[in-house]
């Protein structure tokens, strides 16, 4: 089910009227049903696999928190998490890994046949499954205690707002509110409705009308001059982050309603000075598990500037590779895992900050080139994740750079550019992603009217987020 489709207008009122009519101690079975019903009509045969996901990892804490030594507990964590790992592994990996030993072989002169499946890759895998296995560990690591009744932490695995695209929640931020009896305030109504609302304009009447020039585009670059590849890699930046953190505005706003707070998973990315700082405020669930889960049991930078680059790199490659099963996105992991690299040797990302001259023009010219050069880096890097092949994205790449057609870049990324900042600055500037709502009634109303009149006008596509088949 989509967030942007007509039976989730159906199906959000009844969740809302049910948790209003059920009494607190029915609340949580209720979003348990709620949420594999949501998960069940994209394909039900994949019940199953969410169950199975969800069983594994209670009963691994459940045994880790039991063993008498630390060997036992050691191993109950390996076998837990490379049971995640082995589904996750074979429904969204096996025939990414066959393909490329096979292109080895031929590269070889081996002449081989390697089995080939039509595997299905469920839809939100790797977010549950990341969810999941952070349980695990931190019940190993002492940071969290074993949740006692296997529904309440269905219900924290299956929680249908940020089921499939995240974000990434930690038990110490959401089971607690799991539990608690439902808090449904007026304020955080308001606060959810705003959130819906510029999530659904950033899908339906940004991401979704750039979809099919984009398409366009990237299906043959080959054919296409430098002006209209550059146009294509500008709209696909401003597509991809509308849709992704158009879903997590949805998917926090409909928490809301149910009376549960989502964590924060965009914070203006497009404003950071540094890709560090870009890493700091894209995706930021996913940001922090790689660094909590992989980055630092790697040994982070504990082990000298040359182990550091090598946990950066390695990092980023497995985030990379997390997002699909192509060798473009694993390039994309590596290219960012360089940048970082490079903004740790020459001392970037570490202290920003506003000087001592805040208001003055220098102040404000470094800020914005260093924004427009973090942006076009990211902007590059995009190019390799929207690509079909590593084939496709050189030729992407090097038609840029031909110089040809440049005035066909038009002004529609501009405009679109002009009409993220407009809410980006906004929120970045107070720090309130609901600061809409500190408008007057006068001039809230006809533009939340103009917004859903705009919506209803272009919307009805249901096109897919962009974030659903990862």
């Amino acid at each position: 089910m989509l967030f942007n489709s007509i039976s989730f207008l159906f199906f959000l009122p009844a969740v809302l009227i049910g948790i209003r009519l059920l009494p607190d101690r029915w609340r949580n079975r209720f979003l348990l049903v709620a949420g594999y019903f949501f998960y069940g009509c994209w394909d039900w045969r994949f019940l199953g696999l969410l169950f199975l996901s969800t069983v594994i990892d209670f009963w691994a804490a459940h045994l880790i928190s039991t063993a008498r030594d630390s060997y036992r507990r050691r191993m109950v964590l390996i076998a837990g998490l490379s049971a995640n790992l082995t589904i996750l592994g074979f429904f969204k990996y096996f025939n990414f890994f066959v393909g490329s030993a096979q292109a080895f072989f031929e590269w070889a002169g081996l002449h081989v046949s390697v089995p080939m499946l039509s595997v299905i890759l469920p839809v939100g895998v790797s977010f549950y499954t990341f969810q999941s296995m952070s349980y695990t560990i931190d019940v190993y690591r002492g940071d969290a205690q074993p949740v006692q009744r296997f529904w309440d932490y269905a219900v924290y695995v299956a929680y249908f707002p940020q089921l499939v695209a995240g974000p990434i929640e930690r038990v110490s931020h959401l089971f607690p509110q799991i539990l608690a009896p439902a808090k449904v305030t007026a304020e955080r109504i308001n606060i959810g409705l705003i959130l819906m609302l510029l999530g659904f304009a950033k899908k339906v009447l940004i991401a979704d009308q750039l979809a099919p020039e984009v398409d366009q585009i990237f299906a043959h670059p080959a054919a296409m001059s430098s002006g209209l590849l550059l146009r294509g890699a500008y709209l696909f930046s401003f597509q991809i982050y509308c849709d992704f953190s158009g879903y997590t505005d949805i998917a926090r706003g409909v928490s809301e309603l149910l009376g549960i707070r989502l964590c924060l998973n965009f914070n203006q990315p497009y404003l950071s000075q540094s890709i560090t700082e870009f890493w700091r405020r894209w995706h930021m669930s996913l940001s922090s598990w790689l660094r909590d889960y992989l980055y630092i049991p790697l040994g982070g930078n504990r082990q000298g500037k040359w182990r550091t680059y090598q946990n950066l790199m390695l990092t980023m490659l497995i985030g990379g590779l997390w997002h699909g099963a192509n060798w473009t996105f694993v390039v994309w992991g590596g290219l960012h895992g360089s940048y970082l690299a490079l903004e740790r040797i020459r001392g970037i990302g570490k202290a920003e900050g506003a000087p001592a001259q805040y208001d003055s023009i220098r102040y404000w010219a470094g800020r914005g080139m260093r924004t427009l050069v973090t942006f076009h880096m990211v902007l590059f890097g995009w190019i390799f994740f929207r690509a079909s092949s590593l084939t496709a994205a050189l030729q992407y790449v090097s038609g840029i750079f031909r110089f040809t057609d440049l005035q066909a870049v038009g002004v529609a990324p501009l405009i679109v550019a002009a009409a993220i900042l407009s809410i980006d600055i906004a929120q970045n500037r107070s720090g309130d992603h609901a600061v809409f709502l500190r408008a007057p009634w006068w001039v809230q109303s006809p533009v939340y009217t103009a917004l859903c009149l705009a919506m209803i006008l272009y919307g009805g596509s249901d096109v897919p987020f962009i974030y659903f088949q990862f």
